[in-house]
């Protein structure tokens, strides 16, 4: 019995050590900070991507596949972030098959720093932050439902594009807040997104291709909308003054989804940006900066 247990360790060992070998794979960023994306790309067919930082796991992606395209080959990708609120210097990423872990690559993560603000709430705005309606709890469990969920379609690759035309914000990715209620007491949040300080009426648009999985009304974010992009990728639109757009529909970049507002918890007229993967709260810049699955550079680095 114990040689039959040693003998199935020994082949599993081997197996994994063949399989790191040979695998070829490539990173976007290589060396990500707090709150930044990485794009995993492999000739591999994985099935998970997960984040360890001193050992504890912090955050996971599953893969899909992009498949052949003319004479370009098909591959592997994820895309899974490191959690805005790490301090820590390195983690790895560990990929599993469905045999289970068979490569670990170590990084090293660039230092940053987040701002801070304080903001205080009128009762109104404090009755809701600290609602605990049944209602507010199914709006929450149906957005979680969305946002744990990875698909399979691929909708958009590319770069985003920003939400308004406007480039004024009034609070940034990472803002660890602390919110002053009306009757003394206190909490604090870390910001999941981007603050656009614009007026009442301005015109909301797609930062990319996708489907719409939620448009509606919800206590804490107002009139609020949901886009999928690719698997596990959403952008979400919050405090809409008026949605333009119904769940199902598959729209382009551009598509003018609503206008902003300052429904739900809102201290003034402004439109909430925020970027999920696979559940993450994830910095909005690093997508408009780059592609979620730049096919040419992983082309290049993983078979070339």
């Amino acid at each position: 019995m114990v040689k039959r247990v040693l003998f199935f360790l020994l082949t599993g060992l081997l197996f994994t050590s063949l399989v790191s070998a040979q695998v070829r794979y490539t990173l976007i960023p290589e060396s990500p900070s707090a709150g930044e994306p990485v794009t995993i790309a492999l000739d591999y067919p994985a099935k998970d991507a997960r984040v360890f930082i001193n050992g504890r796991q912090v955050s996971r992606s599953a893969f899909f596949q992009i498949p052949q395209d003319g004479n370009n080959p098909g591959f592997s990708a994820a895309i899974i972030t490191i959690p805005s609120t790490t301090d820590a210097s390195s983690a790895v990423i560990r990929l599993d098959d469905e045999n289970g872990p068979f490569l670990e690559i170590p990084i090293t993560l660039t230092p940053r720093e987040f701002g801070s603000e304080v903001i205080h709430l009128t009762p109104v705005l404090t009755d809701i932050r600290t609602d605990a309606s049944p209602q507010r709890e199914s709006e929450s469990n149906r957005l979680w439902a969305i946002l744990s969920t990875t698909g399979n379609q691929i909708y958009h690759t590319g770069p985003f594009l920003p939400p308004v035309v406007s480039t004024r914000r009034t609070s940034l990715f990472g803002y660890r807040r602390v919110f002053r209620y009306s009757n003394g007491g206190s909490d604090t949040s870390v910001h999941a997104g981007v603050d656009y300080g614009v007026p009442t009426g301005t015109a909301v648009f797609a930062c990319g291709a996708g489907r719409v999985v939620l448009a509606q009304m919800r206590i804490v974010t107002g009139n609020s909308v949901v886009i999928e992009h690719a698997p596990g990728i959403y952008s979400l639109y919050y405090h809409l003054d008026r949605i333009d757009v119904q769940e199902g529909m598959i729209i382009c970049e551009r598509t003018m989804i609503g206008l902003s507002g300052a429904t739900g918890l809102a201290t003034g007229p402004h439109l909430h940006w925020e970027i999920r993967v696979s559940t993450e709260n994830t910095d909005p810049d690093a997508f408009l900066s780059r592609y979620i699955i730049d096919k040419d550079l992983i082309i290049s680095r993983i078979f070339n």
